[in-house]
């Protein structure tokens, strides 16, 4: 498996990744194509396309940030999952980021929020904050009240929410 930082927004895999995100994403979840462009040229963030025997299989967007990495977005492409290929780039993230802090839906929303979650438990994440209110992306797209995620036990929730909201979505 490799992960390929992309750094422009003309690098052909982009399209597809972006493709993907709008498919699996609802408008409420995620950034409109101006906004994501503009994350190519923030040193805090990496674009990573995850490629699995010479195929674009699936992408990672993760925020640097001070003290952790945020992962603002992981997908598996719809005809990858299933295959095991979610918990290699959990592996990766873990053999690169000692901290990492995510969102996802409420566990018991639907059955894909259960397996989402499920996922996440049994690769080494646990639920840090019930309450968490994702900010809107924008004009017209509302806060989400989602769960927390992290690989470790965070001191300073409140420290990390306002990072959180101040550089990834201000």
């Amino acid at each position: 498996m490799e992960f390929l930082h992309i750094t422009s927004p003309d690098d052909y895999r982009v399209q597809e990744i972006f493709n993907a995100y709008c498919k699996t994403f609802p408008e409420d979840e995620r950034r409109d194509w101006d906004k994501l462009k503009t994350l190519f040229s923030n040193p805090k963030v990496k674009i990573i396309s995850v490629l699995h025997e010479s195929k674009n299989i699936g992408y990672l967007i993760i925020w640097e940030l001070s003290q952790f990495v945020f992962v603002e977005h992981f997908e598996v492409f719809e005809e990858f999952r299933s295959k095991k290929l979610g918990s290699n780039i959990t592996n990766y993230l873990f053999e690169n980021y000692p901290r990492i802090i995510l969102e996802i839906e409420h566990g018991h929303l639907s059955d894909d929020a259960k397996r989402r979650y499920a996922f996440y438990q049994k690769n080494g994440f646990t639920l840090i904050d019930e309450m968490y209110v994702q900010p809107s992306y924008g004009e017209g797209k509302r806060p989400l009240d989602l769960w927390l995620l992290a690989n470790y036990s965070p001191e300073n929730l409140n420290a990390i929410k306002d990072e959180i909201y101040d550089i990834v979505y201000h």
